[in-house]
């Protein structure tokens, strides 16, 4: 049974998918569900994260490998997770079956103020300069600020995103590497050969919707919007996110099985 795979962004990890591996379990979705870290982030952190997506790519294979975990796989991906993702189907195309890209961005597609949106300035600014520990609650006030529009739980979110810094800080140096390989990403032309669905947040503040509108035109695919969330759909609605994946799904199955049948 293919395993899905969850790659989180530029300095997160498994942890801050928060409830979403277990909305996606509760909504039957077949396979394990694994959330490896990216190098230089979560339980890598002590690795020197590569600046290049594709380096990226081979140090992800190799850490899936190692834990014996073997493809083909099915990805559900966020921002610079879902560049991973693409980059790997498009190398890599027997070992992936499907992919489910979130508010994520190409160089091809998008222009450079589309994919770090001006706007966003100053916050980033303000969580690089308060990335250290004594001041790390503020950094993660900035990113929330930033990637959240769900605010209820805001108090209790600093309180855990200090608490995974803390425990395993990613350093300044590879998340400039990481922000580099993102930046320098350009994804081939031609679509990747596996089923993609592109997802969207209308209130995206830190990557125009426009790069994935673009996205899904150039290659072809479904986008489908969420009407209120920011960039880090996972954290403000998880079970939206959880059902729409689970339906494309179940539709695609559907539309298989009756292709077999007929």
């Amino acid at each position: 049974m293919s395993a899905w795979i969850l790659l989180r962004g530029l300095t997160r990890e498994a942890r801050h998918w928060g409830q979403l591996p277990e909305w996606l379990r509760a909504r039957g979705l077949s396979g394990d569900i694994l959330c490896p870290d990216l190098p230089g982030s979560g339980r890598n952190a002590g690795e020197r994260a590569p600046a290049s997506i594709a380096e990226t790519t081979q140090c992800l294979r190799a850490h899936l490998a190692r834990d014996g975990h073997v493809p083909p796989y099915r990805f559900v991906a966020l921002s610079l997770g879902a560049m991973v993702a693409v980059d790997w189907a498009q190398r890599f195309p027997l070992e992936v079956e499907r992919l489910v890209l979130i508010n994520t961005s190409l160089r091809r597609c998008s222009t450079a103020f589309e994919r770090l949106r001006p706007g966003a300035w100053p916050l980033v600014a303000r969580a690089a300069g308060c990335w250290h520990a004594g001041a790390r609650r503020e950094a993660e006030r900035a990113i929330h600020a930033l990637t959240c529009r769900r605010v209820d739980e805001r108090e209790a979110d600093l309180e855990a995103w200090t608490a995974i810094y803390e425990s395993a800080p990613p350093t300044r140096a590879n998340a400039l590497r990481q922000l580099t390989a993102a930046a320098r990403f350009e994804a081939a032309r031609l679509a990747p050969r596996c089923p993609v669905l592109v997802l969207v947040s209308h209130a995206d503040a830190l990557v125009h919707r426009a790069c994935s509108a673009k996205l899904a035109e150039h290659w072809g695919v479904p986008l489908i919007e969420h009407p209120w969330a920011g960039h880090d759909l996972p954290h403000d609605d998880p079970e939206w996110l959880a059902d729409t994946i689970a339906a494309w799904v179940g539709n695609a199955l559907a539309v298989a099985t009756q292709a077999t049948s007929a």
